[in-house]
């Protein structure tokens, strides 16, 4: 808190950024795959815009371990993302673990996201060129 007792964090905006080991590489993906363009970039960075959120690609020596999900989209359609994803070559994840099983790629998840009003969401999850898990999901009302 500042000290006119406002929290700038819950005043401000979250971007994710995501380290890629090859910038060109990650684009080709985002832009064949995910059919995505950057809206701006830099020698070390690609900007994206969803929805009138950004997040950033960025050249990193580093790699992700995409053992957990990093960035997600939310949608009304999984079946229609996964199908279209698909369709553009992107493999998506297999799980099997107590509680959480994929089914054709997707799961159904109970519970998930109460605070939206939901009682559960399915999701679907794929690993983009530089191996940083992306997330798909649809809240079940």
């Amino acid at each position: 808190m500042n000290q006119d007792g406002r929290n700038p964090l819950a005043e401000g905006r979250v971007a994710t950024r995501l380290p890629a080991a090859d910038l060109d590489r990650a684009r080709r993906f985002y832009a064949e795959k995910l059919g995505l363009d950057p809206v701006d970039e830099r020698p070390g960075g690609l900007l994206y815009r969803c929805g009138g959120v950004d997040f950033v690609v960025f050249r990193s020596a580093g790699t992700s371990p995409g053992t957990f999900t990093q960035m997600a989209w939310e949608v009304d359609d999984i079946e229609a993302v996964v199908t279209e994803l698909r369709r553009r070559g992107v493999v998506f994840e297999d799980v099997d673990l107590p509680g959480l099983r994929t089914r054709d790629g997707i799961a159904d998840i109970e519970g998930n996201y109460p605070s939206k009003g939901a009682r559960g969401e399915r999701g679907a999850w794929f690993r983009d060129s530089e191996g940083n898990m992306i997330g798909i999901g649809q809240p079940v009302r």
